[in-house]
């Protein structure tokens, strides 16, 4: 488990509940770099393995995660088309602790104060072990890919733009 000088989030505690084995890696924030490529550095992972958490806003309103992989970018049509929506869009920064109680640099699906629908690339698969935000700044949850699904209710989708080409 974790160190007893850890504090749980109330994703752990909800991992703790589902009885899903898990372990808590906690790294120095930097409020001015909370890119994964970052927290990937610090937390000694693959920035492929590290996944981030996006909030974002369907053309009918609704509100969805995103959980992309840290070194891509989340491809807003075919997120739309998964939910079977016309378009997406990021939900503005200012509305995402309200609507999810966190932060930038720690969303979390899980224990978000709403349970809004989740959409996980397809690459998550790929891992023996991802590395999702613990719902704080400077606190990652490192699991199974099928334990991170089964938590966090994500449906597995093709999520990210294709990696550009360096000449």
């Amino acid at each position: 488990m974790s160190s007893p000088h850890v504090s749980k989030t109330n994703a752990a505690r909800i991992l703790d509940q589902l009885g899903i084995s898990y372990e808590i890696r906690t790294y120095e924030v930097d409020p001015n770099d909370l890119t994964a490529i970052s927290v990937a550095k610090k937390i000694e992972m693959p920035i492929e393995q590290v996944y981030k958490t996006l909030l974002s806003r369907l053309h009918s309103g609704e509100y969805v995660f995103a959980v992309v992989p840290g070194d891509a970018e989340l491809d807003l049509k075919k997120l739309a088309a998964a939910a079977g929506e016309k378009k997406a869009e990021l939900a503005s920064l200012k509305d995402v602790e309200p609507l999810t109680g966190y932060i930038r640099g720690g969303v979390t699906v899980m224990g978000a104060k709403k349970a809004f629908r989740a959409f996980a690339d397809e690459t998550l698969e790929l891992w023996d072990r991802i590395s999702v935000s613990a719902g704080q700044r400077g606190m990652q949850l490192l699991m199974s890919p099928a334990d991170y699904l089964r938590a966090s209710g994500a449906e597995v989708v093709d999520l990210t733009k294709a990696p550009v080409q360096q000449a």
